[in-house]
């Protein structure tokens, strides 16, 4: 009797662990299925693990975003954060509400916006300047975006072609308008007040050492005085690639 007890459980554990692969091969294959193309490339140390779940997506534009990315990262990195992610994922995703959003090294692209804006080839390069920030929190939001838009002026590959460009300065914004107006803001301080500023204030946001008195500390101004010298001459001859 404790013979047939003892088959009947190793039967029972085999049909469980039988039904176990099962599923989870179910289940990897229905995963497979939810993308359209999966491609990983690694150069340089770097590796972009390229998901499409469009089928429709452009295989040129594609290509574009993989350029750009080998192009603009690794600058990044060098120049912000050497120990950032070696992998990151990008997924072109239909579901997708937006142009792009970065978290935990993977940036999800809508395909429509891209196939509507084929040449703004530079959401790449702002999207995976988040991976290289990295900030755990603390810092203002205003800043994350802005120092990402500085990047994608500073190291875009196609902002000409998709007329992307710093807005002039206009009487009421702010700097906490983030993106745009904050990153010209960002290149006028760079240029006028401290070359080294949106190096320290990105350090800053990553080691959790931000605050609002970390700009007067730096320049001998308040973040508020300096962006009045800026709206009172705030010419700035810029260049873009």
């Amino acid at each position: 009797m404790a013979n047939k007890t003892l088959l009947f459980l190793l039967v029972a554990t085999l049909i469980g662990i039988l039904k176990s692969e099962i599923t989870q091969a179910t289940s990897f294959e229905k995963m497979e299925r939810a993308y359209y193309a999966k491609d990983s490339i690694t150069k340089g140390g770097y590796t972009l693990l390229f998901i499409s779940k469009d089928s429709a997506f452009s295989a040129v534009t594609k290509q574009k975003m993989i350029d750009a990315f080998f192009t603009v990262y690794p600058k990044q990195a060098k120049r912000f954060n050497s120990k950032t992610l070696k992998k990151v994922t990008f997924i072109i995703d239909p579901d997708y509400v937006g142009v792009a959003a970065t978290g935990n090294g993977v940036a999800r692209y809508s395909p429509k916006w891209m196939r509507e804006h084929p040449e703004d080839i530079d959401v790449v390069t702002h999207e995976v300047m988040h991976v290289v920030q990295a900030y755990p929190g603390g810092s203002p939001g205003w800043l994350t975006e802005g120092i990402a838009d500085y990047v994608r002026y500073v190291y875009g590959v196609n902002n000409i072609k998709a007329q992307w460009a710093l807005p002039e300065y206009k009487a009421g914004q702010s700097y906490t308008n983030s993106y745009r107006i904050t990153a010209r803001f960002l290149v006028w301080l760079e240029k006028n007040v401290r070359k080294s500023i949106v190096n320290e204030m990105d350090d800053a946001a990553r080691t959790r050492t931000y605050s609002a008195d970390l700009w007067k500390q730096k320049t001998g101004k308040t973040l508020d005085e300096l962006w009045l010298s800026y709206t009172q001459n705030p010419a700035l001859e810029l260049a873009y690639h």
